[in-house]
């Protein structure tokens, strides 16, 4: 263990060789119970799990004493970076961009997350929105309210088959939604950070690493799907410009985070009808407050940060969480590990 030395807090390795690393203590805050409690105790075993309560300060600060893991309900915060022997942190949620700051790269803290958990029904909800803006369902829904046989346009009105879906971020849920755009016998576009081959059911893909722009998919999409994770890079990604890039015909669907977009820009363009509509579950500001003006906004669907759960998502973390505990202790690369690209100082 003398030659191991840690690479910005991404692994330990000697000379190229993966170093094995012990778990002696874990604290961990999640609200876990029955058989996933049991399993989650059986893959930590033989290291001690202090169990508190997330609400439990006192309780939190006696463990952090001697944990070198925790596994979170929420995010970190400066309690846990000023932890003398944590060296992983599991946030069990999807986004981190509240745990991604530099100090967790300066103290050599490994971050890692349950992103993927809930990636079949994320895309589903792109899906529905998708759906509901191109079918004008707010218009009809209105209609029926009124006892009203039609609206006008409706014998213009097309649907999603054979239209172009572009996917910002093609992570856990931008791979689920190009498997669903596929199902709908849509174009898919994909935009992704890193250089991979094309991804199944992407037709074209672009990669900021080397130096593609996604203007290209922001004009011939006619859904533009975020489903990236916000970081530095990505804060107001969709400005102004990138929404004039748009069809007018095109509908704007986040699922990412709210700060993603530029709001005022966006606001801007559904008045104007720049764009044709959007559907959006995140926002700048969460709740949402009540005198905001996009509530009022034209052809907009808004839901309040809250997609459907699948069946089994506890089972579902466990099984990163789990694949993780291994990895950590093989000293092997760990799924959804936080990177320097990710950290987001904007907020």
């Amino acid at each position: 263990m003398t030659n191991a030395r840690m690479e910005n807090g991404l692994g330990m390795k000697t000379h190229g060789v993966n170093t094995l690393r012990k778990i002696k203590t874990v604290l961990t805050t999640v609200d876990y119970s029955g058989t996933h409690l049991d399993r989650l105790m059986e893959a930590f075993s033989p290291a001690h799990v202090i169990h508190v309560d997330r609400r439990d300060a006192a309780g939190i600060a006696s463990a952090l004493e001697e944990a070198d893991v925790a596994l979170l309900q929420g995010d970190l915060d400066e309690r846990f970076l000023e932890a003398p022997k944590l060296r992983w942190i599991h946030c069990d949620h999807a986004g981190l961009n509240k745990s991604a700051r530099p100090e967790v790269f300066e103290k050599g803290i490994l971050v890692t997350s349950s992103a993927g958990r809930s990636a079949p029904v994320l895309a589903e909800h792109v899906m529905f929105f998708s759906l509901a803006l191109s079918y004008h369902f707010p218009t009809f829904y209105k209609a029926q309210q009124d006892h009203q046989w039609g609206i006008p346009g409706q014998d213009q009105l097309r649907g999603l088959y054979g239209k172009t879906m572009g996917i910002l971020g093609l992570g856990h849920t931008g791979t689920e939604l190009a498997l669903r755009a596929k199902a709908f016998n849509m174009r898919v576009l994909g935009y992704r950070r890193s250089v991979t081959d094309v991804p199944a059911n992407v037709d074209k893909l672009f990669c900021a690493d080397r130096g593609d722009t996604f203007d290209e998919l922001l004009r011939e999409s006619d859904i533009v799907a975020l489903v990236l994770p916000l970081s530095n890079a990505t804060h107001h990604l969709i400005g102004k410009r990138e929404l004039q890039l748009m069809k007018r015909s095109a509908y704007l669907v986040n699922l990412a985070r709210g700060a993603v977009i530029d709001q005022t820009a966006l606001l801007e363009a559904l008045r104007e009808g720049s764009i044709a509509g959007a559907g959006l579950d995140t926002f700048a500001a969460e709740p949402l407050p009540a005198d905001s003006p996009l509530w009022d906004a034209p052809r907009t669907l808004i839901t309040p940060h809250c997609t459907p759960a699948v069946p089994d998502r506890t089972a579902r973390s466990l099984d990163i969480i789990c694949r993780n505990i291994a990895a950590y202790r093989a000293g092997e690369p760990m799924m959804n590990q936080l990177t320097v690209k990710d950290i987001y100082t904007k907020a």
